[in-house]
């Protein structure tokens, strides 16, 4: 198995454990970092410093644009669900190739009250201001409704130079020994980016 295969299922099963339990997630900003721990000013208020082991998942975030989402495109979208059966987006992120595959599926999420993450393949993509997407992923898919004011993440690969005082961040954080916590899954604005998910 190649190291590019290890490296994504590692990414794969590390953004399915942050959808357990006993992980949270923290939108904020970073106060300070080294490579061991960073830490967190959620947006909440306050402050956490989580661990930062080899293990932990970093992604680049960077501001993008409805256009960047294309047929085949593979995408995460936070969306609440709309009586007609379709889902209205709060936001998107669009994966680099090398991503895609990332948490496929549809499950709960929190950036609102009743709203999910559907991670899959853009399908059928329609309209100019916004747009309607079919996202599938395996064993479903969603009908989409993407207004053209919603925004956009770019994500990419990262490393722990990312996670510098100042830099936005969605962190997903659980438990660790010693009453710690530790961060599986870093995703990190790059240039003064905000993650939107």
């Amino acid at each position: 198995m190649t190291k590019t295969a290890l490296a994504l299922i590692a990414i794969a099963v590390g953004l399915v454990s942050a959808r357990a339990d006993d992980v949270t997630r923290l939108r904020g900003t970073i106060e300070a970092s080294d490579r061991a721990t960073a830490t967190i000013r959620p947006d909440a208020g306050g402050t956490v410093t989580v661990a930062m082991p080899d293990k932990t998942r970093i992604f680049a975030a960077t501001s993008g644009k409805l256009t960047d989402v294309k047929p085949e495109s593979y995408i995460g979208a936070a969306a609440i669900p709309q009586q007609d059966g379709t889902q209205k987006a709060l936001q998107v992120t669009v994966f680099a190739s090398s991503l895609r595959g990332t948490s496929d599926g549809h499950h709960p999420w929190d950036l609102a009250a009743g709203s999910s993450m559907t991670n899959g393949a853009v399908g059928t993509l329609t309209g100019t201001k916004g747009r309607t997407i079919t996202v599938r992923y395996k064993g479903g898919e969603k009908t989409i409704i993407v207004a053209e004011d919603v925004p956009v993440t770019q994500v990419d690969p990262g490393d722990k130079s990312l996670v510098i005082a100042g830099a936005r961040v969605v962190a997903f954080i659980r438990p660790a020994a010693g009453g710690k916590r530790e961060a599986i899954v870093l995703i990190v604005g790059r240039n003064g980016a905000v993650p939107s998910m």
